[in-house]
């Protein structure tokens, strides 16, 4: 059941997927070019994916609100927590959509600006992306679309502006964020990944339980 929630969101989207993976394939292209300093790849990556999980996100919700989907799917069989589920399953395939086609653009070499990114820094984008979604679904679960629906809005279209400027000044300051090694290099390049499914583990169980308990 829970692959048939994930299916109608994509479904639900459509319209949209032939902009967004173009989009995905060329953004992170054309954001490295423009900005020219070493974290560039992972800003540009970084960009990308908050904005494309952003706008088929929102459009889902949109959608649902609009036609009062998620009243409806209540009437059926399928559970309210199965509803949440692929909200969150949405956004990890399209986060994992969006780190192919990356990879794919610098396997081809399409552009001598963008850089392979490491494990690490995957991870990173990752469970940043994870702290986004797993405030911003329960929130809006609690209070639907219409009432939230401006709070990731600012964060993601400032985040081109703000995050490239920050990079900036922490690489000319020469600011680094160091973290005492206490674990193996490869268990602790894995550390974000696992910081990512607890994070988006204990969002999921917050919004299933406001969803339940919620009366539509």
């Amino acid at each position: 059941m829970l692959f048939h929630l994930v299916k109608k969101d994509l479904l639900l989207t459509k319209k949209y997927w032939l902009f967004m993976i173009i989009f995905a394939f060329v953004a992170p292209i054309i954001i490295s070019a423009k900005l020219g300093f070493s974290n560039d790849g992972f800003i540009s990556l970084l960009i990308t994916v908050l904005f494309t999980e952003y706008v088929l996100f929102n459009s889902v919700s949109m959608l649902e609100e609009k036609s009062k989907g998620s009243v409806l799917l209540c009437t059926t069989p399928y559970k309210r927590d199965g509803v949440i589920k692929a909200k969150y399953l949405l956004i990890l395939i399209i986060f994992l959509g969006c780190i192919i086609l990356y990879a794919l653009s610098t396997f081809i070499g399409i552009s001598p600006t963008l850089q392979t990114l490491s494990i690490e820094q995957m991870g990173v984008i990752m469970l940043l992306v994870s702290l986004f979604f797993g405030i911003l679904i329960p929130v809006q679960v609690k209070f639907g679309y219409e009432k939230t629906k401006y709070i990731g809005f600012f964060i993601v279209f400032l985040t081109p502006f703000v995050l490239p400027h920050l990079m900036k000044w922490m690489e000319g300051a020469n600011i680094r964020i160091d973290v005492p090694l206490l674990l193996s290099k490869p268990i602790f390049a894995w550390l974000p990944f696992i910081a990512s499914i607890i994070i988006g583990f204990v969002s999921m169980l917050v919004s299933v339980k406001i969803y339940t308990n919620k009366d539509l």
